[in-house]
């Protein structure tokens, strides 16, 4: 690895401070920690002086190898060279503590930052919190989310974004949405990730009433609904045996929205055949080739089948004649 940097260094070519970077973190994630280091302290040498990037880098390294001593002497280090922590040096040190289970340590190591001048760009409970969740102590950062919006505190918008995210995916929902009219409540201005996150749970539980809210709040906002919103509600509306609600929504949200995709017809055709209407799911299919979108084989057998078995033998043959054609055949 030297011989190759130092032979770079001899062409004069430039080695990026990414670069240095990338390399020191990668032997902090194999736990080579002292090549790390010499990587680091020669940084110099390779035209890359010392820099916040080189700074957290070590400091990541550090972290992987749980040597938090080495990692509060860096911080240290870095303020006398004069060189000011960012978002990133606070998250890094934060989330090494809490994955290490020590809470109390990370909270005491923003308090004395703070102390010295050097407040976080995000709140260090805000921290705390995405700490705790990439740790997976799911029920610490459940239980600091209360207690911060109990007090009238509003989360920082990414960190409730990561948090919900995380929480939805263990099947709290319910939970999920008591955060979001929380946090809407105390005025947090909610964007088109959390739409993105929420409307598809929200959906799949059944609870579609709230996922059109959602809906059209974000409409309200000025988005344009994209697939990946409006499916998942179209989805559950199938689910539900609403198939007219559905199909009318659908053809609502082709004039509104962002036109539908493959895997939304691939969707709605395949929600059709389950719930046995074998006709619209042809017209569906039909219609996804008229936009130049070609359905998956699965979808031909289903609704071909389909129609043969409820007597719709002309429609059927139509299908198998579409299928033949969009293969080439003859």
């Amino acid at each position: 690895m030297w011989k190759t940097l130092h032979q770079m260094t001899k062409l004069n070519l430039s080695i990026s401070h990414h670069a240095v970077s990338f390399i020191i973190e990668s032997y902090g994630r194999r736990g080579l920690i002292d090549h790390a280091v010499e990587v680091f302290n020669r940084s110099d040498r390779l035209n890359c002086p010392l820099n916040v990037d080189l700074f957290n880098a070590l400091l990541f390294a550090l972290c992987e190898v749980k040597m938090f001593h080495g990692a509060y002497a860096l911080i240290r280090r870095m303020i006398r060279k004069g060189v000011a922590p960012n978002k990133r040096t606070y998250a890094i040190l934060v989330d090494g503590w809490c994955s290490a289970g020590k809470l109390k340590e990370a909270q005491e190591f923003l308090s004395e930052m703070s102390r010295k001048g050097f407040n976080p760009p995000v709140r260090g409970r805000d921290l705390l919190i995405q700490g705790l969740l990439n740790a997976g102590y799911l029920e610490s950062a459940k239980e600091m989310v209360r207690k911060m919006t109990g007090e009238g505190f509003v989360p920082d918008l990414d960190m409730f974004n990561s948090f919900i995210e995380t929480i939805s995916k263990s099947g709290e929902v319910d939970f999920c949405l008591e955060m979001y009219h929380t946090v809407c409540r105390l005025g947090l201005c909610v964007d088109l990730n959390t739409y993105k996150i929420l409307i598809p749970v929200v959906s799949k539980v059944g609870k579609i009433d709230e996922a059109f809210r959602m809906l059209n709040n974000s409409v309200e906002e000025g988005h344009k609904p994209f697939p990946s919103l409006y499916a998942p509600i179209i989805k559950g509306m199938c689910r539900k045996g609403l198939f007219d609600d559905a199909i009318c929504f659908f053809s609502d949200m082709k004039v509104k929205g962002h036109p539908p995709n493959r895997p939304v017809y691939t969707m709605l055709i395949t929600m059709c055949g389950r719930g046995g209407r074998f006709v619209d799911a042809a017209n569906f299919l039909v219609e996804m080739t008229e936009m130049g979108l070609t359905p998956i084989p699965r979808c031909f057998d289903m609704v071909t089948d389909g129609l043969k078995n409820c007597g719709k033998h002309d429609l059927a043959k139509r299908i198998e004649q579409l299928e033949i054609s969009l293969r080439g055949g003859a």
